[in-house]
């Protein structure tokens, strides 16, 4: 049995507390990006100049904005954009850095360099640093900002497969392949890749936290979503001239990213344990 089936097995046998607080915060979260209407009580972009800033109450549980808008409503239609920017961003680099990684650890030879140099340009820079210069190039935007995102994240993909790959074709079992004559993209796909594909996917839980953070950087830097689309990181800059007599403009937000981002870390952690050899 592969590593990805012995974890689904150990899932469904005795699931950890952490994978289970996990899977329950995104759960949430994703029917709220599904269906964000059916748990908002107000419209996110309508204003209500009757209501400006207004604190907390029954009638707006997290407050108003200096629009009137109502911020609960804003925060849960936040959730369609921030998910999506949470998948979005790291769809491409997981699945282009695990391709590149897996023939590179197959293969080696000149490859090898030539992905390592690859590397070296990447890691030399801070990665938030590459992204808000390639966005700057390429302008304000969520499809740029993705571009952006994928253009450099999918080298660590590709150097924690190809680490994988590399260990995972001295085994027995893959010499044994190739005794029977498998071709190479057997080897690598039904074989090599479900063993070596734990570390990624452990991985890939932590950047979606990350890349929920990036995008409301991002757009509290005005390089991602524009206004007057409900992001937590826009939400959080529109509230930051009116911290002093409207906390709640920035606070909620901020907690939204919060929560969203330790579920994913929680889901990392529970996947982590199962695919423990020891677990």
């Amino acid at each position: 049995m592969t590593t990805v089936g012995l974890a689904t097995a150990r899932a469904r046998r005795r699931p950890s507390a952490a994978l289970v607080a996990g899977l329950v915060i995104l759960g949430v979260s994703l029917v709220l990006a599904v269906a964000p209407g059916l748990a908002a009580p107000y419209e996110p972009a309508a204003f209500d100049y009757r209501a400006l800033l207004q604190p907390p109450s029954w009638a707006h549980p997290f407050g108003t904005d200096n629009f009137g808008r109502d911020i609960l409503s804003r925060v849960i239609w936040a959730y369609r954009l921030d998910m999506q920017i949470a998948l979005f961003t790291t769809l491409f680099p997981v699945v282009f850095g695990t391709a590149v990684g897996a023939l590179v650890g197959y293969y080696g030879g000149i490859w090898e360099p030539i992905f390592g140099r690859i590397v070296d340009v990447v890691i030399t820079f801070p990665f938030l640093v590459l992204v808000i210069a390639i966005v700057a190039v390429l302008g304000p935007g969520l499809f740029n900002m993705y571009i952006a995102v994928g253009a450099v994240g999918w080298v660590f993909y590709a150097r924690l497969i190809a680490a994988e790959i590399k260990v995972q074709n001295r085994l027995d079992y893959a010499a044994a392949g190739r005794v029977m004559g498998y071709g190479d993209a057997r080897i690598i796909l039904r074989h090599l890749l479900p063993n070596a594909a734990a570390p990624v996917l452990v991985y890939w839980m932590t950047d979606m936290a990350l890349s929920i953070l990036l995008g409301a950087s991002l757009g509290y830097l005005g390089l991602g979503a524009q206004p007057p689309a409900a992001e937590w990181g826009l939400l959080i800059a529109d509230g930051k001239n009116f911290m002093s007599q409207a906390w709640w403009i920035t606070i909620f937000p901020g907690i939204a990213i919060v929560v969203t981002g330790f579920g994913f870390s929680l889901l990392g952690d529970g996947v982590a344990d199962l695919l423990r050899p020891d677990s």
